[in-house]
């Protein structure tokens, strides 16, 4: 009898420990966030869409650089047109990257951004990115996507520079994650 009311005991025990492993993992992605924006670690871009202009700050330049990273497997050729910027705070400042799909098949891409330092992400204002809706390539096309974004005037001083890093992602519906690069000749390189 003892047995059998040990081992209920360790059964209840171990569901109890299995829910709540379960709950913690859901509640992972929510603390995650909370922590991030406590910290500004991560450099997520809050900031997007319309954004009001209080007026130029002529008086000081931020650099911007712009960096466009492929994410593993993923065969496009992917860039900035211009790497880094001079930026006044409150100025409307528009650049593109450049991509091209150098593989046999048509594909579909999206792009993650991230910022550096996190700090500088609440004052970065993406008013059109790229980044917000996905891109389809046909096999061999090449396009130019837009940037438009504008530092606000609030950007703490003691922030002189700010990266604005690109990742992008093969998110085609056939994608097995080998997407192979069969590269054309002749193609304009990014």
């Amino acid at each position: 009898m003892d047995t059998a009311r040990a081992n209920r005991r360790l059964i209840v025990r171990l569901l109890l420990a299995s829910v709540l492993m379960f709950g913690f993992g859901f509640a992972l992605v929510p603390l995650y966030d909370v922590f991030c924006k406590v910290t500004g670690l991560n450099g997520r871009i809050t900031a997007t869409g319309p954004a009001d202009a209080e007026g130029v700050d002529t008086a000081r330049q931020v650099k911007v650089r712009l960096i466009g990273i492929n994410n593993e497997g993923m065969p496009w050729k992917f860039g900035p047109q211009e790497s880094l910027l001079e930026v006044n705070p409150g100025e409307m400042k528009q650049t593109a990257f450049l991509a091209s799909n150098p593989t046999a098949q048509r594909m579909v891409a999206q792009a993650i951004p991230s910022v550096s330092p996190g700090e500088a992400a609440q004052y970065l204002h993406k008013i059109n990115c790229f980044c917000f809706n996905s891109q389809t390539l046909a096999a061999g096309e090449g396009v130019e996507m837009p940037l438009l974004f504008m530092i606000d005037t609030d950007l703490p001083e003691s922030i002189h520079s700010i990266t604005l890093s690109y990742t992008l992602f093969d998110i085609s519906p056939d994608n097995t994650g080998t997407a192979q690069a069969d590269t054309q000749e002749g193609g304009s390189p990014i």
